[in-house]
């Protein structure tokens, strides 16, 4: 009975697997373009719920009453780039391509001489990756040589659109974080279903709202302008591009652009710089004061970006072993610094309160926790207060001290007084 239950388990599990394979829920965002009232050009989006199908053509929809997007076997298998990635991880899109009314014909047998275009985009829930893939539809029908926008064929509700994978861009790094003075690797990838395509790699990257060029390679010409893109990998489909040395002015939005004609595709790279605080106190792991005493404590969150951090201080009495008793927060109000931008950009934060001496509170950890978006948790950083009685005998011996000191500097005086005393008490 155990062997027979592990059986349908495993064929479920199984079955699972395949149709996360075989299928892929889609959002398809359809465009109508007409002149409006003021004979301007307008585009209406439509939102309509797609499914995306892996098989060979002649499959049964898997679902009739909706729309599909029957993607039939070639050289690229659009699977392949979201392998161990289930449906519910991603959101699928799909858009119509325009060509811009240009016919070119894609070097591939096909039983049409014409194409319409599809962009298929994969991406991960958590910005883990960007897959986009360009699904070539056959037609018999050429262009019009004005914008295809205006001449696309109506989608019907339950239609079956048979596909094929044409080209595949990628992108493992839609989101980077990096520190200072690091090396960073953007990646871009891209597959094409037939030997040595005429492609162009760009690179460029948009900074204080100018477009500024980092990288272009045509396979046409064979030439490369810009740096951080090894030629090597790049003739293999890898045109990931390194930024060498990171600085603040390194942030920003970087862009990879991958084109063989007639479609082309962008992946947007976000470039965020992360430094983590550096935290110290002013005084040492244990501060020692005698009753009544007070001291000025800081806490220092220093080279830390972005601005965003949190300092709280808070305490706990370590002679307390009760199990579960969470720790105090500070009695004592403490007061933030304003944020100081030091010279490399990066920010620095100060948190103190005025620490008076109590006998009650020997023994007492004080601690300073700062938070950031760059650290996994916080960085805590503790001392003891040691509180000691004030010692008299000390006190007395300096005023004894202080009295003898006073007595020796009046001493000649005295004895001056003295003296002319004496004289003037002799008889004529």
């Amino acid at each position: 009975m155990d062997q027979f239950l592990k059986i349908l388990i495993y064929m479920h599990l199984l079955s699972s697997v395949l149709s996360q394979v075989s299928q892929l829920p889609c959002h398809f965002i359809d465009e109508r373009v007409f002149l409006n009232n003021e004979n301007h050009t307008e585009t209406k989006l439509i939102h309509r719920e797609a499914l995306v199908q892996f098989g060979q053509k002649g499959d049964a929809p898997l679902n009739p009453e909706g729309i599909t997007f029957l993607v039939t076997g070639s050289k690229l298998d659009l699977r392949r780039y979201v392998e161990k990635v289930e449906a519910g991880q991603m959101e699928c899109e799909i858009r119509r391509f325009s060509t811009e009314g240009v016919h070119v014909r894609w070097p591939v047998k096909s039983e049409q001489e014409y194409s319409h275009w599809y962009t298929c985009t994969l991406k991960h829930i958590k910005n883990l990756f960007t897959v986009t893939g360009f699904l070539k539809q056959p037609s018999d029908q050429p262009p019009s040589g004005r914008h295809d926008y205006n001449s696309w064929p109506t989608i019907e509700d339950k239609e079956i659109l048979i596909t094929t994978v044409a080209m595949v861009v990628k992108t493992l790094s839609p989101s980077v974080k990096a520190g200072l003075g690091s090396k960073q690797r953007l990646h871009c990838q891209f597959a094409v279903d037939h030997k040595a395509p005429q492609v162009t790699v760009e690179w460029y990257r948009y900074y204080r709202g100018q477009k500024v060029p980092l990288f272009t390679y045509n396979s046409h010409t064979g030439q490369a302008q810009g740096s951080g893109v090894e030629l090597r990998t790049l003739i293999k489909g890898d045109a990931s591009f390194t930024v060498p040395l990171i600085d603040m002015s390194s942030e920003g939005k970087y862009v990879c652009s991958v084109s063989v004609n007639p479609v082309s595709t962008s992946m947007e790279v976000s470039l965020q710089i992360e430094e983590p605080p550096q935290v110290s106190l002013n005084v040492g792991a244990t501060l020692s004061l005698q009753e009544d005493e007070e001291v000025k404590v800081i806490c220092t969150a220093e080279s830390y970006y972005p601005l965003d951090v949190e300092v709280v201080w808070y305490s706990e009495d370590l002679s307390d072993q009760r199990v579960g008793v969470p720790r105090s927060k500070l009695p004592h109000n403490f007061v933030r610094s304003s944020h100081k931008t030091n010279r490399d950009n990066t920010h620095t934060l100060s948190a103190f309160f005025f620490l008076k001496a109590f006998s009650r509170d020997s023994g007492r950890q004080f601690t300073c926790s700062v938070s950031h978006q760059s650290l996994g948790q916080p960085i805590n950083v503790s001392f003891i207060l040691k509180v000691t009685a004030p010692n008299f005998w000390v006190v007395f011996l300096a005023v004894d001290f202080f009295l003898l000191v006073i007595l020796y500097k009046l001493m000649p005086h005295l004895c001056s007084w003295r003296k002319r005393s004496a004289r003037q008490s002799q008889p004529c």
